[in-house]
């Protein structure tokens, strides 16, 4: 069971929930990296990585709150989650399995993701989020936003049709907790889609623990494997499709030239915003060929930087 103890991880002074594996529920792990006073553990059992000892700050929203206006919501930040070629992937893959109805977005942050949903079909959309300033400013947008912990909302309203967790559940200490509520919000047949830190892409394989993305605040670590494990171990799904999207090959090459044991907030945030100026570049066409090509080759082998898994609940 997960218990409260203190510590001499990241803080000492503030006390950490120990767990197991959140995939699995096993016990038995063997250190995999050490990072900024950071311990990851792998699974003996389904191979999943993740943080034995989370901090209290990290489950309760607290450092999601402290960095709104640093992070969420910098001006290099939101140009980035409203640009239009920032969800191009997710937009393509969520319209293909749900053509319209009653979204939820769980971490919608500033709401980029909904935001552009309307472009393409007719859809009710609500966010939910931890985060005040950046529900503030995805209010702002026209969207309807949930003010509470996901875990701990208990919604009067109609069931949803999709509902989405797009960089989340590598957050959260039970992300099976997540899922397990998701069922529980949808109709018969609703779909779940989920995205997540690839354990088995390409950059972690180079990199390891170098990989700017290995992280305190990541505290969950999929392969494909462990993913579907999970879900299995839950009941009440159907895994309708589990691929990969999404390969920066930017960020390789800074990592691996000069690794550093964290990269600041505004360095990720310019460096996102410089990726998507460069997508629209019509000077790099040619290398945009060559970049589509090896990402199309890293999806098929689910070695792209995210895992992406379509889920449908069950009748």
């Amino acid at each position: 069971m997960d218990k409260p103890k203190q510590t001499n991880g990241i803080d000492a002074t503030h006390s950490v929930i120990e767990r197991s594996c959140p995939a699995c529920r096993e016990s038995r792990s063997i250190e995999r990296w050490v990072k900024a006073d950071t311990r990851f553990v792998q699974c003996e059992s389904c191979g999943m990585v993740y943080v034995t000892e989370v901090p209290i700050s990290f489950v309760n929203g607290e450092f999601y709150e402290d960095r709104t206006e640093s992070f969420y919501l910098s001006e290099d930040k939101l140009q980035s989650d409203y640009d239009p070629i920032r969800f191009q992937r997710e937009w393509k893959l969520f319209r293909r399995w749900v053509p319209s109805g009653r979204i939820l977005d769980v971490g919608c942050s500033t709401g980029g993701f909904l935001r552009g949903l309307p472009l393409f079909g007719s859809y009710d959309l609500t966010g939910l989020d931890v985060s005040q300033g950046a529900l503030n400013m995805a209010e702002r947008q026209g969207i309807h936003v949930i003010r509470e912990p996901f875990l701990e909302w208990e919604p009067s309203g109609p069931r949803f049709d999709a509902i989405t967790f797009w960089a989340v559940l590598e957050h959260v200490e039970k992300p099976d907790a997540f899922l397990h509520k998701a069922a529980s919000l949808l109709q018969p047949d609703g779909i779940c889609i989920l995205l997540v830190p690839n354990l088995h892409s390409l950059a972690i394989r180079c990199l390891g623990s170098r990989y700017r993305y290995i992280m305190a605040e990541h505290l969950n670590y999929f392969s494909a494997r462990a993913l579907r494990r999970m879900v299995h171990r839950i009941g009440g799904w159907e895994v309708e499709e589990v691929t990969s999207m999404h390969f920066n090959p930017v960020v390789l090459i800074k990592d691996a030239l000069r690794p550093r044991s964290e990269v600041p907030d505004a360095e990720r945030a310019q460096l996102l915003k410089k990726t998507n100026r460069l997508k629209k570049s019509p000077l790099l066409t040619p290398l945009k060929v060559v970049y589509n090509g090896l990402e199309s080759v890293l999806t098929g082998l689910l070695a792209a930087d995210n895992l992406v898994a379509v889920l449908r609940r069950r009748s």
